[in-house]
């Protein structure tokens, strides 16, 4: 083979030599380090080789003496242009200890070309809203499925039990969904009940009918207020750990080995936070309506004069049974499907850190949203029902 190109030195550092043999066959023939310190001084080089006139090449590495990925990706590369402009590469030598990193190389440099979405266009709006429909259907689909196996489960641990709901870690998860959380929901719904008499009270004022604050009170936070502010404090506080919890652990692949030993990850995960929080959230609530009153009543004092006793009289006349069951009956629907939505966006972590911020954030989205939702067809159901 006659050379017609040719750039050497001596090693360590990198050469290069191009030859061409008698039918036009083109052999690139490299040695040396080829590392990422020389990467600038054999890129241009690289680029500078004539194919005009060849059909195949041939990449002749084996007097590689050091290669790093990026020297593999030059070569990589290089390839790769030669077969753009036509060439067969029957050959493509490097060591032998080099082999598995070029084939990693050659296998994982595709990337799809970057695509320029026009999104003024009325076409990029309506895929946008059909992709966006298409996934809130398929997710929709997956929480119905899972709500329905974890249902299953359940209905088995009560009517069929087999020792499968584990009573430790259902008093540790009441503990802390319940129990923890009086502090932020106490303080909460104090504040609320504050302002809720205070907006009451500057409004009836002008009609001179301030005691029917009391009255205002009562119905809104025993009725909607409570319930709904709690729902949504223990989405954020305790669905979000849910996801939290479960996505590190299979991120840890703790679930696989979990499986791998026979052990059933809804018994010892998700039916314990569910059931934990449905049996939790009505006594938050019955705590939190509490609280509320007092803030109440704490306001009406400052600002009416109104007595302790004065108030739990208006109260009374204001209030029955019925106005405190509607709230605590929405209790357990709602830590019901926080928990579901949790544990649900937990199991669909993947194995990477920002899935998990991410799934997480979701998951309290997504419980508050269905719970506002449900609390409104609770209010027009118990409106048709005239309770």
């Amino acid at each position: 083979m006659g050379i017609t190109d040719s750039f050497t030195s001596t090693e360590p550092l990198p050469w290069l030599q191009v030859s061409r043999g008698a039918r036009g066959a083109l052999r690139l023939s490299v040695g040396g380090e080829w590392t990422s310190r020389q990467a600038a001084m054999l890129d241009p080089q690289l680029r500078a080789i004539d194919v005009r006139g060849a059909s195949d090449a041939e990449i002749d590495g084996s007097a590689i003496s050091e290669l790093d990925s990026t020297g593999g990706w030059l070569l990589v590369r290089t390839k790769l242009t030669f077969e753009a402009a036509g060439l067969r590469v029957p050959l493509f030598q490097v060591p032998e200890r080099y082999v598995a990193l070029l084939a990693t190389i050659e296998a994982e440099h595709v990337v799809e070309p970057v695509k320029i979405v026009e999104r003024d266009t009325l076409k990029a709006f309506l895929e946008r809203v059909g992709r966006a429909t298409h996934n809130i259907l398929i997710q929709g689909i997956g929480i119905l499925s899972y709500l329905g196996r974890v249902t299953l489960e359940w209905l088995e641990s009560i009517y069929a039990p087999r020792g499968n709901l584990r009573v430790t870690a259902l008093v540790h998860q009441i503990e802390e969904v319940g129990i923890n959380a009086l502090p932020i929901v106490g303080l909460l719904l104090f504040l609320i009940g504050i302002v809720l008499a205070y907006m009451g009270i500057t409004q009836l004022k002008r009609f001179g009918a301030e005691t029917l604050t009391v009255d205002i009170l009562g119905a809104g936070l025993l009725r909607e207020v409570g319930v709904l502010i709690t729902a949504i404090v223990i989405a954020g506080r305790s669905g979000s750990a849910f996801t939290a919890q479960i996505g590190t652990m299979k991120v840890n692949e703790e679930l696989d080995a979990m499986q791998t030993i026979g052990l059933n990850l809804v018994d010892v995960l998700i039916l314990p936070r569910v059931v934990g929080l449905v049996i939790a959230l009505p006594f938050l609530t019955l705590y939190a309506d509490v609280m509320g009153l007092i803030g109440g009543a704490t306001m009406c004092y400052l600002d009416l004069g109104m007595t302790i006793p004065a108030f739990m009289r208006e109260l009374h006349s204001a209030v029955t049974v019925n106005t405190f069951l509607v709230g605590l009956i929405k209790a357990p629907v709602f830590a019901y499907v926080i928990g579901m939505v949790g544990c649900y966006e937990g199991m669909n972590v993947e194995r990477n850190a920002g899935s998990v911020g991410k799934l997480t954030t979701r998951s309290v989205v997504e419980s508050i949203f269905l719970v506002i939702v449900l609390d409104a067809g609770f209010a027009i159901l118990f409106s048709i029902m005239g309770i």
